[in-house]
C-alpha cells in the first residue's frame, strides 16, 4: 500500500509501499518479490536509511520467544521495541544493557544501528551483548549469526543499516538490576574546559551524558551540565518505595499536537531555552534518586516532539572525534554559535575503545545536535563535515540524511570489507535504501 513515509527528522519524506509480515512464511514471499526493499523498524532512525520506494515493516513481528530470568538472556523477534521488552524484562530485575535516547526502536533497528548509549565508555555498544540473530538473507536463505558462526556477516549486520539481510530474531545479555531507579549526579561546568575535566574525573561512573549551550560565547562558552548515573541499590532508595523497587514508572505523557511554524526556532528562541535549562538547577551539584525513564528517555514523554522543527523537518547531526582533538571540538562549536545555528538540543558524550567494521563508535567525544531544516542548512553542514574530516572523525549513519560518500570513505576504514560482504549476501543490490544508494554502498555498478 502507497504511503508518506519519513524517519524521525521529517526529512526527506517520500513515497513508499510498504508491507508487512506477520509470520516467517510471509517474510519469505516478501524477500522473494523481484522487487529491492529495505526493512522498516518503527522509523526512529533520523534521515534515510530505512527509506525506500518500496520497505517491509517488522512492527507486527513482534513476539517474546524466550526469557531466562535466572541467568538474564531474552530472545525475541525483531519488530519488538526497548518499551515493550522493559515492560517484561525491569519487574524481573533487569535491564537494557545499552539503550539510546528513546525506548521506541525496535530491536532489529537496535541491532541494524549498533545503537550506543550514556555507557557506551564502560560497556560499549549494543552488539557487545548480542548473543546471537536470526538474517533473512536477500535469497531468502535464513542464517543464525554470532561471532563464532558466520562471524563476516555478524560483524557486517551490527551497523550496517539493514543491508546485508532481514534481521528477524535477537538473542541479547541483559544487565541486573536491584530496582528501576538511577542514583543521579547533576555537575554545571562553566565551560567546555571544565566539562572535559569533569568527564574524566567521573569516568567511572556507568552513565554519563551532557547537555552544551553551544550558543554560549566568551568565557562561558560550552557551559554544561554534566548527568551521572548508576543503577540504584535497594537500599539506596527510600524505605517506603523498597517494597515495589521493580515496578514500572507511570506513563506521564503529553502530545505535541501540531507541527510548529519554522519561524519558531531562531537563535533568539534558543538563546532563552538555553539560558533557562542551565539556569534550572540552582546548586553547582544536585544528587537524588529517579527513575530511569527521565534519566534515560526525557524526550519519550512528550509524544512526538519532532513536531517542533516544522513541516519541514530538522538534520540531526551526530559526530565523533578522537579523545585528542579537542581543539575540533571546539573549532565546531564556535562555527556553530558564529552561524547561529545552535541546537537546544545539544548532547555530548565519550565513547570507549571500539573496533569494528562499519559501526559509529569509537573512542572519542560524540556530539549530537538537531538543525531545523532551513536555506542554506545543508551547505553549513557540508563545512562542518570539513572540520570532522580534518580532524579524523567520523559521522553516524543512523543520523545522517546528507553525507557525502567521500566522507563515509575517509571516516569508516573498514568500508571497503563492508561492501564486500554487501556485494557477497545481497547480489545485486536487492536490499537498499535511499541513503546506501547516495553513499554509494549499494549503487548499480
Amino acid at each position: 500500500m502507497k504511503k508518506q513515509i519519513a524517519n524521525w527528522g521529517n526529512y526527506p519524506a517520500m513515497e513508499a509501499d510498504e508491507e508487512s509480515f506477520v509470520f516467517e512464511e510471509q517474510l519469505d514471499a516478501l524477500v522473494d518479490k523481484d522487487v529491492s526493499f529495505i526493512t522498516r523498524g518503527n522509523g526512529r532512525c533520523y534521515g534515510d536509511a530505512s527509506l525506500s520506494e518500496r520497505t517491509i515493516s517488522t512492527l507486527k513481528f513482534d513476539k517474546i520467544l524466550s526469557f531466562d530470568t535466572e541467568n538474564g538472556v531474552f530472545e525475541c523477534q525483531s519488530g519488538i521495541t526497548l518499551d515493550q521488552v522493559l515492560n517484561v524484562i525491569v519487574p524481573k530485575g533487569w535491564f537494557l544493557p545499552v539503550t539510546p535516547g528513546t525506548k521506541f526502536i525496535t530491536i532489529g533497528g537496535a541491532l541494524a544501528s549498533d545503537v550506543h548509549g550514556k555507557n557506551h565508555h564502560v560497556d560499549g555498544s549494543i552488539s557487545n551483548h548480542v548473543v546471537e540473530f536470526d538474517l533473512v538473507l536477500a535469497s531468502k536463505e535464513q542464517l543464525t549469526c554470532s561471532k563464532e558462526n558466520h562471524p563476516d556477516l555478524f560483524e557486517a549486520t551490527l551497523g550496517g543499516m539493514g543491508l546485508t539481510g532481514v534481521i528477524s530474531r535477537v538473542k541479547l545479555r541483559l544487565k541486573k538490576i536491584e530496582t528501576a531507579f538511577i542514583r543521579q549526579k547533576q555537575i554545571k561546568a562553566a565551560n567546555l574546559q571544565e566539562l572535559i575535566g569533569l568527564f574524566e574525573e567521573y569516568k567511572d561512573y556507568t552513565y554519563s551524558v551532557a547537555w552544551i549551550d553551544c550558543l554560549k560565547k566568551g568565557e562561558h562558552f560550552g557551559r554544561s551540565i554534566l548527568m551521572l548515573g548508576e543503577h540504584a541499590k535497594l537500599d539506596e532508595i527510600p524505605p517506603d518505595q523498597r517494597p515495589d523497587a521493580l515496578k514500572l514508572p507511570a506513563k506521564k505523557q503529553i502530545t505535541f499536537p501540531i507541527n510548529m511554524p519554522s519561524w519558531v526556532l531562531n537563535s533568539l528562541t534558543v538563546k532563552s531555552f538555553n539560558f533557562l535549562y542551565y539556569a534550572k538547577n540552582f546548586k553547582k551539584e544536585i544528587n537524588n534518586i529517579v527513575s530511569y525513564e527521565p534519566f534515560f528517555y526525557p524526550l519519550d514523554a512528550i509524544l512526538h516532539w519532532n513536531r517542533l522543527y516544522g513541516k519541514s523537518g530538522f538534520v540531526q547531526y551526530q559526530f565523533v572525534l578522537p579523545l585528542s582533538e579537542k581543539k575540533g571540538l571546539i573549532e565546531i562549536l564556535n562555527r556553530i554559535a558564529d552561524e547561529g545555528l545552535g541546537s537546544f538540543l545539544a548532547v555530548l558524550k565519550v565513547f570507549g575503545n571500539q573496533e569494528s567494521m562499519i559501526s559509529f563508535p569509537k573512542e572519542g567525544y560524540t556530539l549530537a545536535l538537531d538543525f531545523p531544516v532551513r536555506k542554506g542548512l545543508l551547505e553549513f553542514l557540508d563545512e562542518l563535515d570539513e572540520f570532522v574530516l580534518k580532524y579524523d572523525g567520523r559521522l553516524y549513519m543512523s543520523k545522517d540524511a546528507r553525507m557525502k560518500p567521500a566522507l563515509l570513505e575517509a571516516g569508516y576504514p573498514g568500508l571497503k570489507q563492508f561492501k564486500s560482504i554487501i556485494k557477497k549476501y545481497n547480489p545485486g543490490n536487492k536490499i537498499r535504501s535511499v541513503q546506501s544508494d547516495r553513499l554509494l554502498l549499494t549503487a548499480d555498478s
